[in-house]
C-alpha cells in the first residue's frame, strides 16, 4: 500500500463519527480501576510491612549473634597461674 493510500485511509478513519460506547462501561470501568489501585496499595503495604520485619529481625539477630566479634580462640588453652 503506497504512503498516499494508507494516509487516504487514516483520514477516512479519522473523519467518521466514533462508534457508539456501550451503556455502563464507563461505571465498570471506574469500578475496575478503583479495585486494581486497591490491590495495589494493600500489595504495597504488605510489602514494607514484610520489609520491616525482615530488619527488624535482622537487627535483633546481628544484636544476639554479633557476627562482627572474633569468636574465641579454641586451639590453645589460657595461660593461667603463671
Amino acid at each position: 500500500m503506497a504512503r498516499t493510500n494508507r494516509e487516504a485511509t487514516v483520514r477516512r478513519l479519522l473523519e467518521r463519527p466514533p462508534p457508539p460506547v456501550p451503556p455502563g462501561l464507563h461505571a465498570q470501568a471506574v469500578r475496575r480501576g478503583a479495585r486494581i489501585l486497591r490491590r495495589r496499595t494493600l500489595a504495597r503495604r504488605a510489602m514494607w510491612l514484610l520489609v520491616c520485619a525482615a530488619a527488624v529481625a535482622f537487627t535483633v539477630w546481628a544484636l544476639t549473634a554479633r557476627p562482627w566479634a572474633e569468636p574465641p580462640s579454641e586451639t590453645t588453652p589460657p595461660l593461667t597461674g603463671w
